[in-house]
């Protein structure tokens, strides 16, 4: 299933500012680790709608990912 691109993007936004958060790092530093992750690549192409998951789990995911 394909996500509404803006609401995409919100999600993005989002767990971006739940890894700043939960690792104490800058947001473009998170918007880094996020952008590199498995996860990402997962949420952009639809797989497993993964963006229907909540941003602390897609955070534990990338956590899991480093």
């Amino acid at each position: 299933m394909k996500a509404n691109k803006i609401l995409l993007w919100r999600k993005y936004g989002n767990v971006i500012n739940e890894l700043s958060a939960r690792q104490n790092i800058d947001l473009s530093q998170a918007m880094d680790v996020f952008y590199k992750s498995y996860t990402y690549q997962e949420m952009r192409e639809g797989i497993s709608d993964m963006h229907c998951r909540s941003e602390e789990y897609l955070a534990d995911e990338i956590a899991l990912e480093g």
